[in-house]
């Protein structure tokens, strides 16, 4: 499986972790092997924006007129043809509230960035919290992921950065 990953970078505060690119490519591929889908070519979109963008589309899209730290726009299920790209979606985060998560956490930009990066893509492939199995599975697959990339569990308690 090849992955094409676009990458925006709307919101110069993101530079703060790095290398925006290679953060977002492993954190994504890493969510992908978890269940690869069946597609020689994934294509993804990572909109690395700030608030008031990722505002606008969590209320243009999900009717809540509030900033949120990811949202995730699935594509398709299936590529057009055999050989065709598979559009998964795309994954947009909001600086500032991921900024002060990560803050509230004690835990690196980076390191949330990355957990929300695997959460969206999680998404991408169809997981979903909207009750207290799925949201088990969909942590449990998480903190996997995190692992396998040297990320501590999201949902113990604090680190200090």
């Amino acid at each position: 499986m090849s992955l094409v990953l676009h990458i925006d970078v709307e919101h110069d505060g993101w530079r703060e972790m790095g290398d925006v690119e290679t953060i977002a490519r492993t954190a994504i591929e890493a969510a992908l092997a978890t269940e690869p889908p069946q597609a020689k070519t994934i294509e993804i979109g990572a909109r690395f924006a700030d608030d008031a963008i990722v505002q606008m589309l969590n209320r243009d899209y999900r009717g809540k007129d509030k900033p949120t730290n990811i949202l995730s726009f699935p594509l398709e299920d299936a590529p057009a043809a055999p050989d065709a790209p598979l559009l998964l979606g795309d994954l947009a985060l909001a600086f500032e509230t991921t900024r002060r998560e990560a803050a509230e956490k004690r835990i690196p930009l980076a390191q949330h960035a990355t957990h929300l990066l695997v959460h969206g893509t999680l998404h991408l492939l169809g997981h979903d919290h909207e009750d207290d199995e799925d949201a088990t599975r969909m942590e449990r697959l998480e903190v996997e992921i995190l692992a396998r990339l040297g990320v501590p569990d999201p949902y113990e308690t604090e680190t200090v950065a």
